[in-house]
């Protein structure tokens, strides 16, 4: 039997639990498999810069599973899967704005799927149309996404200066690369300054 033929693996048990995460590397201290797999044996794709989404299944409340190619189906269309998995965290999840007392933002949701929103491209659209600037954007962990607007440079580098702080405390480290999301192209791009 084939592993996505598994009743636990099975397409039709799992597609609604699957959610997208962000990474650099490909590691995960709170997933029940996350400490070792690869491009080789689970789908990725390239998002954007040195980002990568991975795919997981929910189990229970806190517990989750990586999602390996050998748990899809042979016909398993991997950005169709990407989209379900989109749909799943919007259905899911709930993304909350919090203020820092510096004058940038957070995403807040439940510790495991912050860097998550960055894939969720009205999130980003609401914001720029209420701050009417553009977004500069860091993911220094899974659980930490910051954003500033970008014509407020002081902001901007005390959100880097907050950044730097929670990727050195994280056990689950994205990264301090840069984003932007452009108010008039509606489009999150790698920032250049």
């Amino acid at each position: 039997m084939k592993k996505y033929e598994e009743p636990r693996y099975q397409w039709g048990e799992i597609c609604e639990h699957i959610y997208p995460w962000v990474k650099k590397e490909l590691t995960d201290t709170q997933a029940l498999n996350g400490k070792h797999f690869s491009e080789k044996d689970a789908p990725v794709v390239a998002f954007l810069g040195d980002l990568k989404i991975i795919f997981v299944i929910k189990r229970q409340e806190d517990t989750y599973e990586i999602l390996k190619d050998s748990m899809l189906p042979p016909d398993c269309d991997i950005l169709e899967l990407y989209h379900k998995a989109c749909k799943n965290l919007v259905r899911d999840v709930e993304f909350v704005i919090g203020n820092t007392w510096y004058g940038a933002f957070a995403i807040l949701a439940d510790g495991h799927n912050e860097a998550s929103a960055v894939c969720l491209k009205h999130i980003w659209q609401v914001c720029v149309d209420k701050l009417k600037d553009d977004l500069v954007i860091i993911v220094p962990a899974k659980d930490t996404v910051l954003f500033a607007p970008a014509g407020q440079p002081q902001v901007v580098e005390k959100m880097e200066e907050h950044a730097r702080s929670a990727y050195e405390q994280s056990h689950d480290r994205i990264g301090m690369e840069k984003f932007c999301f452009l108010a008039d192209r509606r489009e999150l791009i790698v920032y250049e300054k």
